[in-house]
């Protein structure tokens, strides 16, 4: 079984290759379900960790229904991961509808040609996943990164199970979201042949700050949150 491990920093991916894994999908910011790391993480990680690194590129939290700009800068982050030497591409783009976004999710999987391409959990929100799997097959799609449309792969088990029998040998079902000691073993008696998942403990590093960095009403996944066009020029006024 391929085990994949889903690498917030250097030190993660370090640990995913001394433990013996297989790949890691490198990121950011797992609290927001993870964006694009920066270069400086991708390139250290690719040059100095001699294991398969497949990068996600999510461009920001929240939906998956990205802007031309914000698909812009997936295209160009595809190009760098691309030029430094990376194993595969890890992204996802879908229509407000919360459908495949068919014509940019094929221009990623183009531009990202040779490597490989996992479309990740983008398609756990999608309304209809066995006309989502046959259209991301018809793409060219490696592998699917999904929990079942569950909050966990061990809840959302009969739908990977359904979803494996339409994949067969035409992409990769890969089960990711709550995998640990416990239910690990289940994917393999089920016939999955890669999984994924990220392992992590926590670290106390600092007591509780003098000024929180965190802010709760952004891990709002239902809002996008922007610099705004009339605040920004109404306090510009007060000062200039």
């Amino acid at each position: 079984m391929v085990v994949e491990i889903c690498a917030n920093s250097y030190q993660s991916a370090s640990n995913a290759l001394k433990a013996g894994a297989d790949r890691i999908e490198l990121c950011s910011e797992l609290a927001v379900g993870g964006v694009t790391p920066s270069h400086g993480l991708i390139s250290k990680v690719i040059e100095e960790i001699e294991i398969d690194v497949n990068v996600l590129v999510r461009p920001r939290s929240g939906d998956f229904n990205f802007s031309d700009e914000e698909f812009d800068i997936m295209k160009r982050d595809v190009v760098f991961c691309k030029n430094s030497g990376c194993t595969g591409i890890v992204s996802g783009i879908l229509t407000k509808n919360n459908e495949v976004d068919l014509l940019r999710t094929k221009e990623l999987i183009d531009l990202a040609a040779p490597l490989s391409f996992t479309f990740h959990r983008a398609f756990d929100w999608v309304e209809n996943p066995m006309k989502a799997i046959e259209d991301l097959i018809d793409l060219g799609v490696d592998r699917i990164l999904t929990s079942g449309q569950a909050s966990k792969a061990s809840e959302g088990l009969l739908l990977l199970r359904n979803l494996k029998e339409v994949a067969a040998d035409q992409l990769i079902l890969m089960p990711g979201g709550g995998i640990n000691e416990q239910n690990i073993l289940e994917f393999k008696k089920e016939g999955f042949k890669e999984i994924h998942f990220s392992a992590t403990i926590e670290h106390k590093t600092i007591e509780i700050p003098k000024v929180t960095m965190n802010s709760d009403r952004l891990f709002d996944e239902t809002i996008l949150t922007i610099s705004d066009l009339k605040k920004i020029e109404r306090l510009i006024a007060i000062v200039k």
